[in-house]
């Protein structure tokens, strides 16, 4: 009978990235067959990006697979490498990246803050986590302990979140693929290649410096194309506001169709307390996807609130709001100028013209050289910084951060001089 169940369990996922990607055991399986793993086939990678890559369909459940593929070759490279990892480490790293998303909410960062109070997707994956160890009785307290960085290795919770882990790796490539961004593209199988352990930190071998130069690059030009696109920003933005309308009418008493579970998060917009402990909203969570938005959009287009009847009905048909980016914020008298050509234009209540103008920061930096920095591992032994190491890009690329303020509106309305 044990002999079965292994034969069965074992599975291959034929990934458009990687090609074949084995599930590496029994216990993977088992996690990747729960539930709330489950859950991540309805939540999209990349939100509302569809809007303007209409090839960006990809899951979180595509994404968390491709990353512990990546995850699977980097423990056999730095094992060939002559660095200790034993079978418990590599299947709890590889079990610790698999679940690192499992947090996420509909339509992944965009309503991070918006169903949530102050509750981030990391905080929720580690509840789940914790959740499934239990059912698993503490199989999963190493993978747990690596993902928080109190494992004694501390190059395996690198390879889950550093400026070079396993996650950009496999969302930059995939990303770039789905959208056909080409620019975005990297050689990840390079990178992986490189990978090295020194002083117990992870590395990346001399050889390796212009393929993580490029990695950069492509890094930028992924959250400017894609990530920060203008069109992606509006429609991000314009969703929020939807949900917030719609919570905003809940909390009136005003009757709204939703789910149950989309129902409990409008009333209530549960704090880290409550996920800890009321079992049932944390139960609701784990029942709540991008479907439970969309459904519930189609038939806000038909409510009598104008404000939540337009917001739905625009982004639904991808009547998007322009979107300007500015030197500095948008100030005051700029807002209610705005504002008021909203309200004339629309006959929209004064107090509601707050959700048809929206204020928002773009801000990406190619790097951080204060926060993690890649570390070099030269032939002699010496291993210093990549800012320092660097051959090609300018050392102002490692320490400027661009920001750019916008304000979004809708279209038909002329911008304020």
């Amino acid at each position: 009978m044990a002999e079965g169940i292994e034969t069965n369990k074992f599975k291959l996922f034929n990934d458009p990235i990687y090609g074949f990607i084995a599930i590496p055991s029994e216990r993977i399986f088992d996690l990747i067959e729960h539930p709330y793993f489950q859950r991540l086939r309805r939540i999209g990678q990349l939100g509302l990006s569809s809007l303007v890559y209409p090839g960006a369909y990809h899951t979180r459940f595509h994404h968390a697979l491709g990353a512990m593929h990546l995850m699977q070759k980097a423990v056999a490279v730095l094992q060939s490498k002559g660095h200790a990892i034993s079978k418990s480490e590599a299947e709890s790293v590889q079990i610790a990246i698999l679940l690192h998303d499992i947090g996420h909410g509909p339509f992944s960062h965009a309503l991070e803050h918006t169903l949530v109070s102050g509750v981030s997707h990391e905080s929720l994956s580690t509840l789940l986590m914790q959740r499934l160890n239990e059912e698993m009785d503490g199989a999963l307290t190493e993978a747990i302990a690596i993902f928080h960085n109190q494992h004694p290795k501390r190059f395996l919770h690198q390879l889950i979140s550093s400026q070079l882990d396993m996650d950009r790796m496999d969302y930059l490539r995939r990303d770039a693929f789905y959208t056909g961004v080409v620019e975005g593209a990297i050689n990840s199988e390079r990178l992986l290649s490189m990978l090295n352990v020194a002083d117990g930190e992870l590395v990346l071998d001399g050889k390796g410096i212009s393929s993580i130069e490029k990695f950069l690059v492509s890094r930028s030009l992924m959250y400017w194309q894609v990530y920060m696109h203008k069109a992606v920003l509006s429609a991000e933005y314009m969703l929020v506001q939807v949900l917030r309308r719609a919570h905003e009418l809940v909390q009136r008493g005003e009757p709204l169709f939703a789910g149950d579970e989309l129902q409990l998060f409008l009333q209530k917009r549960p704090t880290m307390g409550d996920f800890q402990d009321d079992p049932a909203v944390l139960l609701a969570f784990t029942r709540l996807d991008d479907a439970d938005i969309l459904g519930a959009m189609k038939q806000w287009t038909k409510h009598s609130d104008p404000v939540l009847a337009d917001l739905s009905d625009r982004l639904l048909n991808r009547r998007l709001f322009r979107i300007k980016f500015l030197p500095t914020a948008l100030s005051p008298a700029q807002r209610a100028e705005l504002e008021a050509k909203v309200q004339s234009e629309f006959g929209i209540h004064a107090a509601d013209c707050r959700h048809f103008v929206l204020e928002g920061t773009a801000s990406n930096a190619t790097y951080k050289s204060d926060k993690q920095e890649i570390k070099i591992l030269k032939k002699s032994g010496r291993v210093i910084p990549l800012s320092e190491a660097s051959e090609i890009l300018p050392l102002s690329v490692y320490s400027h951060t661009i920001t750019r303020p916008f304000v979004c509106w809708p279209k038909g309305i002329e911008w304020i001089d």
